[in-house]
């Protein structure tokens, strides 16, 4: 079974649901009288033409099929969970009958979970960080009198004065060993160097891990360090740290140990405390949220004590716009810090954060996230607070970012977007082919059907279907040159109606019987036109959305 998990499980365009036309939350009794009436609309032997019974057997089989899945509870939650390909993994037969939804996807997980592990072998997990320091303090401090004899001396100066490059991979060695391999390169006004690491984790249950770390460089010798994780309840965890390392001034040994507690459901406590060049401790309280995201930290050591309060909130949005802001006050000074991030792409996030400190200056930093490679480009602006430079570090990023994403960024994604809908339709055309053919059969094995019933609700003045149609409507006033695609479903939806009434479910629309999609990847509505006790009435409703009728809000005025 586990084997049969390395196929991705998609979800199939038969909905189950909606081929019975029932809600994902109906009873037994509702699924069994739905089918009860599915099968008497298209049982064969209702048909003498070979073609017609050769057609009416298909759509049996399919109704059937449906109703075996959703009245078994077992066979239901697997479908509820991992769609139609979830009940051709092989293995599930192994599940207790008796089991619940929820233990079925814990076992789902768990099969998932050994997946996971035998992919380890082939997995390195590639992470890399390049930053590159960026000195753009003549644009706003500068002496002209010092430029004024300088060939070009009149455009500012702007230089490349830092960059660091780092890189790691992970070789899993077993299901429980992992190795990592970091390296990085730094240089600082000409001067740099470079080191290498090699750190060797185990996990030694589900309740810790322990590392050992091996380093060395010319920018810090020779290091030897090792760390351990220690779950110490289900809301409580601990960690410890310590390491030597070895220059020419002798070992310097380091330690440091964390506590972390979560004090409620958001909210977490951490106390820390280092011990080496650079002894302090820390106590922090960070809360996280939907919403929001806060954390209030406080350092006593040497050389640097501060106070550091940051607030994050997050917007509910498609690209999960964040905006922050920050301020740290220590012995270094005073540093207040704000900016927002938002997702450019899929794999992409994009942040700008505007840094204003005593004596820092200000900064601009940029940061871009795209995969597991994090590119970063601190720009130092000037070195004393400047309001033309808090100005333009504000501004101009957010002006060119409008500009790109109108300019560049909206109109490639509008392109890609009309490529893949291009490649889909390519793709399912075949399949679209045949659920068209099995549409229009459906509808031919509905056409005796569907008069008895417009004959029954014409004799009571009930429910009659004038006009339907399904698919891609094009409004007038569109700006675009669109074809509208649409197709006539008036006869699957006259089948449909029981005692003056029409009730579809909000399963999309392209499974019930006599439908099929005629616009893949594309917004689709259900537009009727129909008849109830003389008057005429119309409504439009959305794919997914439920529809009942008929209703006195849909009536259409005498004049109109």
């Amino acid at each position: 079974m586990a084997a049969a998990l390395e196929i991705e499980l998609e979800v199939d365009n038969e909905d189950y649901y909606s081929l019975l036309n029932v809600r994902r939350e109906a009873t037994q009794d509702e699924l069994k009288a739905s089918y009860r009436r599915m099968c008497m609309l298209y049982h064969p032997d209702k048909h003498r033409d070979p073609e017609l019974k050769r057609q009416a057997e298909q759509l049996f089989t399919d109704v059937h099929q449906a109703y075996e899945v959703l009245s078994d509870p077992q066979s239901r939650a697997i479908y509820d969970i991992f769609g139609k390909k979830g009940l051709e993994v092989e293995g599930w037969e192994v599940v207790e009958r008796k089991r619940t939804p929820a233990e079925i996807k814990e076992e789902y997980e768990r099969l998932q979970k050994e997946r996971d592990e035998r992919r380890l072998q082939q997995r390195t997990n590639p992470k890399g960080t390049i930053s590159v320091g960026i000195d753009a303090t003549d644009l706003f401090d500068r002496y002209e009198e010092d430029f004024e004899d300088v060939p070009g001396g009149g455009f500012p100066h702007i230089e490349i004065n830092r960059m660091h490059i780092s890189q790691s991979i992970e070789a899993p060695l077993t299901t429980s060993d992992t190795a990592v391999l970091s390296g990085s390169l730094s240089t600082h006004n000409g001067n740099g160097g470079g080191n290498i690491n090699l750190c060797v984790r185990r996990v030694t249950s589900a309740r810790g891990w322990g590392e050992m770390e091996f380093g060395a460089g010319d920018i810090r010798g020779p290091l030897f360090g090792m760390k351990v994780f220690r779950n110490v309840t289900a809301r409580c965890f601990v960690t410890a740290q310590w390491g030597l390392q070895f220059s020419s001034r002798g070992v310097r040994p380091n330690a440091s140990t964390m506590m972390a507690r979560h004090l409620d459901q958001n909210t977490m406590g951490y106390l820390q405390w280092r011990w080496g060049s650079q002894s302090a401790m820390t106590t922090s309280i960070v809360r996280d949220t939907k919403t929001s995201h806060f954390t209030l930290a406080l350092q006593l050591g040497v050389p640097h004590s501060y106070l550091m309060m940051s607030y994050q909130y997050k917007f509910q949005d498609e690209d999960q716009t964040k905006v922050k802001g920050s301020i740290k006050t220590g012995f270094f000074g005073t540093v207040v810090e704000y900016g927002a991030e938002r997702k450019i792409s899929r794999h992409s996030v994009l942040a700008a954060t505007v840094s204003i400190g005593v004596p820092q200056g200000v900064s601009l930093k940029i940061r871009l996230n795209r995969a597991s490679q994090t590119y970063l480009f601190p720009i130092h602006l000037t070195d004393q607070i400047l309001p033309s430079a808090v100005f333009y570090a504000t501004v101009g990023p957010l002006a060119i970012y409008l500009a790109v994403q109108k300019l560049i960024i909206m109109p490639y994604v509008q392109a890609q977007k009309e490529q893949d809908l291009e490649k889909q339709k390519e793709d399912s055309a075949s399949e679209i082919a045949r659920r068209k053919q099995e549409a229009e059969a459906a509808v031919l094995l509905m056409q005796e059907s569907v008069k008895r019933i417009i004959d029954a609700e014409e004799s009571k003045m009930g429910l009659i279907i004038l006009n339907a149609w399904y698919g891609k409507f094009v409004l007038d006033n569109s700006q675009k040159r669109e074809k509208a695609e649409v197709i006539d479903v008036t006869i699957p939806l006259q089948c449909l109606v029981k005692d003056s009434k029409l009730v579809l479910t909000e399963a999309s629309k392209a499974g019930l019987p006599g439908f099929y999609d005629p616009c893949v990847g594309e917004e689709k509505s259900l537009k009727l036109l129909y008849q109830f006790r003389g008057a005429m009435h119309q409504v439009l409703s959305g794919d997914t959305e439920p529809l009942r009728i008929p209703k006195q809000s849909h009536r259409i005025n005498s004049e109109t």
